[in-house]
């Protein structure tokens, strides 16, 4: 048995949410700064910063949004009960080529963003030995991580978006195909009535 558009958009939504809940988090959790300790007669100071998931969760947003935005694309054109649509056919319809290329566009920014704030989040915490002696051990800029998790709810939400167009473009392509059934069959049925006068 096929799955339903209902099970699609429920996965997209709930793994946005996710993306979306585990960088508020991460943002909540982050430290403002570490805590910088110079060795006697040492030329470094090496930054200690407090435990916490920040890196953890950061990952766990990108790979929601990864999730959201794998299953948001493949149910755009999955062939619902059976009956497939051929691709161009959905990139007729101009406000669905528009809302999707949107779409990826934010999807790519979302990525992109929670990446390289939870990447520079990491790096700042491994590589914590400074020969600079006026460093504060910075961290990653705070609002950030939770702009991109905005961004990645956004993304998601898109992606609906998406899905409810496809269903539009879907529905006209099938009753297109119904009409011109239609017509076939009634142009065959007055070719042969007239063939019998």
């Amino acid at each position: 048995m096929g799955v339903g558009m209902k099970t699609m958009a429920n996965t997209v939504a709930v793994f946005g949410m996710k993306s979306f809940v585990y960088g508020i988090v991460a943002e909540n959790k982050k430290p403002l700064s570490g805590q910088p300790q110079i060795s006697r007669g040492a030329d470094h100071i090496i930054c200690k910063y407090p435990s916490d998931p920040t890196v953890v969760l950061g990952f766990l947003s990108i790979a929601s949004l990864a999730v959201s935005v794998l299953v948001g694309c493949y149910s755009v054109f999955y062939p619902y009960k059976g009956k497939s649509v051929p691709r161009y056919v959905f990139f007729r319809s101009m406000s669905f080529f528009v809302f999707f290329l949107i779409t990826v566009a934010l999807s790519f920014l979302a990525a992109g963003m929670l990446s390289w704030v939870t990447i520079t989040e990491l790096l700042h915490l491994t590589n914590n030995v400074h020969k600079d002696m006026n460093t504060t051990c910075p961290t990653a800029k705070s609002g950030l991580l939770g702009g991109a998790a905005l961004m990645a709810l956004n993304a998601s939400l898109f992606w609906l978006i998406c899905l409810m167009l496809a269903d539009d473009v879907r529905t006209d392509y099938f009753e297109e195909q119904d009409d011109s059934r239609a017509q076939v069959f009634s142009t065959d049925y007055n070719a042969k009535q007239q063939s019998k006068v």
